[in-house]
């Protein structure tokens, strides 16, 4: 017999944090978070998305043991402003037993249904800087600190209980080499010229500091027209700056501004916390930070986290000057690898825009729908 029940305390949303650490045990793809920033996403008290968004956790218990979870979400701004009547779920986490996925399906749908909302969509977080969906292709090819891992079956329970795709991201990577540096130097200087644009770049984590609230007002311009978005409260951003910009290398970070001191592009590179994460276990003491600082400081491995373009200067090469900033950088770090978050599969501009350095899909996922 399958017992679900709603979590509310600390305790026990440290339990729903911690089954993860349990089911994928053993598993040299899973990346697991760390469980002390994990709980405070659920903390209203320290999360402010709470100021537009509501949750509910849940866990099934069968035998006394957790057998799956799953966070059940309504943005109110984008139900109430956006007018889009979805409950998202994610954080949904199952052993391979349909009938553990159905009872917690079954409860995401009838909490939709009792807030008048039309659809379901999952695995969701609360908005465009959380993670998304479940891995369709590539559960051989180890996680990211930015993404969820899942099990081949998960899409098959999903499918089976009459949820559709409903949205494609592709995960790419591509090998970096010295010789794509000599192109973006031409092309950069180039670009550089014709717009009288100048290039900002960082040694030190306060001196970004200034510039963040910027960068997400021109992060809301470049990505508005997506399906997927939805708008981030200030609260929220300073939410980010502590919770993400100090596991930044500084020097990763790139900004472009305009004659005007406008911004009008920037990039944002992570290295790959993978490995020291998973070193780590889901603690930063008493070991757990200096795994994490190692990876930070000698990374052969980034992630291109977040670019953006101002809609003004897209399609103008503006990103080649971003390319010249990061391949100087490279170059002097001994990056080899580089990986892509997530992109949705219909954002044909941003597929375009990598193009030349001859990405590999490694990795797919989706969201699955379900009408109510």
């Amino acid at each position: 017999m399958i017992q679900l029940k709603e979590i509310k305390t600390k305790k026990e949303i440290k339990q729903f944090v911690l089954f993860p650490f349990s089911l994928y045990k053993g598993n040299k793809y899973w990346v697991p978070p760390i469980v002390k920033d994990e709980i405070n996403i659920f903390d209203s008290t320290v999360n402010p998305v709470f100021e537009h968004a509501d949750a509910r956790l849940f866990v099934a218990i069968r035998n006394k043991k957790i057998v799956g979870r799953i966070a059940i979400i309504i943005n109110n701004y984008e139900v109430q402003q956006q007018g889009i009547k979805k409950l998202r779920f994610g954080w949904f986490e199952v052993i391979d037993d349909i009938e553990v996925t159905r009872v917690l399906l079954d409860k995401a749908k009838a909490i939709g249904k009792e807030n008048n909302l039309s659809f379901v969509e999952g695995p969701v977080g609360f908005n465009n800087l959380d993670k998304t969906g479940v891995l369709t292709e590539g559960f051989d090819h180890i996680g990211t600190m930015i993404t969820w891992y899942s099990l081949p079956y998960y899409k098959d329970h999903f499918e089976q209980l009459g949820f559709v795709k409903e949205k494609e991201y592709l995960e790419n990577k591509f090998e970096f080499k010295n010789e794509q540096a000599e192109k973006y130097e031409r092309a950069g200087n180039l670009i550089q010229k014709r717009y009288n644009l100048k290039e900002v770049n960082f040694t030190s984590t306060a001196a970004i500091m200034p510039y963040v609230d910027e960068m997400f007002e021109l992060f809301s311009k470049t990505y508005s027209k997506l399906s997927s978005y939805v708008p981030i409260s200030d609260e929220q951003i300073a939410f980010f700056k502590k919770k993400y910009i100090s596991f930044i290398n500084p020097e990763y970070i790139k900004f472009v501004f305009d004659s005007e001191g406008k911004m009008v592009a920037f990039s944002i590179i992570m290295p790959s916390f993978a490995k020291a994460l998973q070193k780590a276990k889901g603690r930063l003491f008493p070991f757990g930070i200096f795994h994490l600082l190692k990876a930070k400081k000698n990374a052969e491995s980034v992630i291109f986290y977040l670019i953006g373009v101002h809609p003004d200067y897209q399609n103008k090469g503006v990103t080649a000057l971003v390319f010249r900033e990061n391949i100087r950088m490279f170059i002097e770090k001994g990056v080899k690898h580089c990986i892509r978050t997530p992109e949705l599969e219909e954002n044909t501009a941003i597929n375009q825009l990598w193009k030349i350095f001859n990405p590999v899909t490694h990795k797919r996922r989706r969201t699955y729908r379900l009408n109510l």
